[in-house]
């Protein structure tokens, strides 16, 4: 759960650094776009608006079924109205359905229409993308750094705006980065954890992409490819073959298929990629390491990647799995036999979850599959450094940071004191070089100075923070939540998390009972729509924690962390 943890506005802090990148916040997803529907549903949930155009006025956004027509949509409401528009804009909570598939969505969505299809573009901030992308490209063999490594290639990629579409940067489909539209605990641990990371090489950000399983070694971009340097776009260094023996270890790759000639002709035929007619199917061209580069149907050269993807399109994904392998006639069908699975072009996922599973973290994974690449800073491409505090690491991009060290210490070494307990494994810090930075890896609103999610802790940058005279009792606050949640459990109420926090933290609250009850406390901090509001739910979580601290004693209410607070000592409070 993401959670604001301390209110202080530092919106000074909001330029942006000479030289500086501005940070990518929101990408434009394409939604559904294989299936190219006609026509879907959009229900009303809470709070949805609709406008008509981007300058319009919002009005209430009524249930309504919406067609493509032509270059415009139809949209009918349920009392049978119908108008014509050419786009539709909404906001709030909706569900959309279409092709027998439901989903509820919260994000800005524009729909237009194109070649006669719904065009349908959700509007995400990019760690939000990360997320979702890492949740279904990642699979079950993977761990924890593999998919920290995965999340930054994600995250890479996103950023690039070289395969962007009309209408939206990015679609949903594994054309781009398969998306689900649902996230899991250890995507968004992995997205969380490398926040504000992609790959840099020679001073630039960089291409990335990744693949399932590279065969026991990886393809070149152009290998791939080859339109890239008829373009006249060069080839990114990092995007280079390389054996991967750990790939190797994992076992064989190897897969088959045979395809008859009709179903490959009508696949071939849909994706404009051959006429009907060919007889025979050959590999024309081999890159250096024996990946298919160009094959022949007929006379008809046909780019290996594209004929992967067009049979995938048109039989299945399971059937030519990669472009590494030979094709042999059978009769009236054709016999192919391979290895490995996807492109083949940077990281290769068996490889990675090896690696993981062996003990390398995901720098060293990323150096793995990107040579000369590393994980930097998003804005400005400078390395994260680790520096190690007693029960701490500190990782900045700015090496200054390090005379704030012992300020760290000292700032762990009060909340200890205070929460009676240290920590059991050593805390996180990531220090952002700006206030735009830490907004947009953590989505914390701008009031916020810090943030804390288990044992790693975000900040605004220690420079601005130290300047305010805040930097130790911001530190403070967020070692105070950390050994909280090493207590806590998932069912312990967020209001005695913030509220043990608070009462240790040493801030004034009221002396009188506040308005809101303990629940009503809980759902403000997590909700809540204004610094004030913020700040209310915070005062009240401080006030039922220091009276249960006053009452019961620390030993008490930290077992009830475990066990939650009995209904007979809230009966007293209320």
């Amino acid at each position: 759960m993401r959670r604001a943890v301390l209110t202080v506005c530092l919106a000074a802090a909001c330029a942006h650094g000479v030289g500086q990148i501005a940070p990518r916040t929101l990408i434009r997803v394409g939604l559904w776009t294989l299936w190219h529907d006609r026509e879907a549903t959009i229900t009303p949930l809470n709070g949805a608006t609709l406008r008509l155009c981007e300058s319009c006025a919002a009005r209430r956004l009524p249930a309504m079924t919406v067609r493509a027509k032509d270059a415009g949509l139809e949209w009918t409401e349920q009392n049978g109205s119908t108008h014509f528009t050419k786009e539709l804009l909404l906001n709030g909570s909706y569900r959309l359905a279409a092709h027998g598939e439901s989903l509820t969505l919260t994000n800005p969505l524009k729909v237009t229409a194109a070649t006669g299809a719904l065009q349908l573009a959700a509007t995400l901030p990019v760690e939000r993308y990360v997320e979702l992308a890492v949740a279904a490209e990642s699979g079950a063999a993977d761990g924890p750094e593999s998919r920290k490594a995965l999340a930054v290639v994600a995250r890479s990629f996103a950023l690039d705006p070289s395969h962007r579409h009309a209408g939206f940067d990015v679609c949903d489909s594994t054309h781009c980065q398969w998306v689900r539209w649902h996230s899991t605990p250890e995507a968004h641990a992995a997205a969380l954890a490398t926040a504000g990371e992609s790959l840099w090489f020679h001073g630039k950000r960089t291409e990335a992409y990744f693949h399932q399983n590279c065969g026991g070694r990886t393809a070149a971009a152009e290998e791939v490819w080859p339109e890239r340097g008829a373009a006249g776009r060069a080839v990114q260094g990092p995007l280079v073959s390389r054996s991967d023996s750990y790939c190797q270890r994992v076992g064989s790759s190897e897969w088959s298929a045979t395809l008859a000639r009709s179903e490959l002709t009508r696949a071939l035929a849909s994706a404009g990629l051959a006429a009907p007619g060919w007889k025979s199917l050959s590999v024309a061209h081999r890159g250096e390491f024996g990946r298919a580069t160009v094959l022949l149907a007929g006379s008809t050269e046909i780019p290996a990647e594209s004929f992967r993807l067009g049979v995938g399109r048109g039989l299945g994904w399971n059937l030519i799995r990669s472009n590494w392998f030979e094709v042999a006639a059978e009769g009236d069908s054709f016999l192919f036999h391979g290895r490995g699975s996807g492109h083949g072009v940077g990281l290769c996922q068996t490889g990675a979850a090896e690696m993981a599973r062996e003990g390398h973290g995901y720098r060293e994974i990323l150096a793995q599959y990107f040579p000369g690449a590393m994980p930097a800073e998003e804005t400005t491409g400078a390395a994260w450094q680790s520096l190690s505090g007693q029960g701490f690491t500190l990782e900045t991009s700015e090496m200054a940071d390090a005379a704030y060290v012992p300020e760290l210490a000292g700032a762990l070494s009060e909340a200890e004191r205070r929460s009676g307990h240290g920590p059991r494994t050593a805390f996180k810090v990531r220090a952002y070089r700006s206030t735009p930075a830490f907004r947009d890896a953590t989505l914390a609103p701008g009031w916020v100075a810090a943030f804390t999610e288990g044992d790693w802790i975000a900040v605004q940058p220690l420079r601005i923070l130290s300047a305010r005279k805040l930097l130790k009792g911001t530190l403070r606050h967020e070692f105070l939540h950390a050994l909280v949640e090493e207590q806590a459990t998932a069912n312990t109420p967020l209001w005695l998390r913030e509220g043990l926090v608070e009462a240790w933290s040493g801030a004034v609250h009221s002396a009188r009972k506040p308005m809101l009850t303990p629940e009503q406390t809980s759902q403000a901090l997590a909700h809540a729509a204004s610094e004030a509001e913020s700040a209310a739910a915070h005062d009240a979580a401080g006030w039922y924690a220091a009276q249960l601290l006053e009452r019961f004693g620390r030993v008490q209410v930290l077992k009830w962390l475990w066990t939650g607070v009995p209904q007979s000592a809230l009966a007293g409070l209320r």
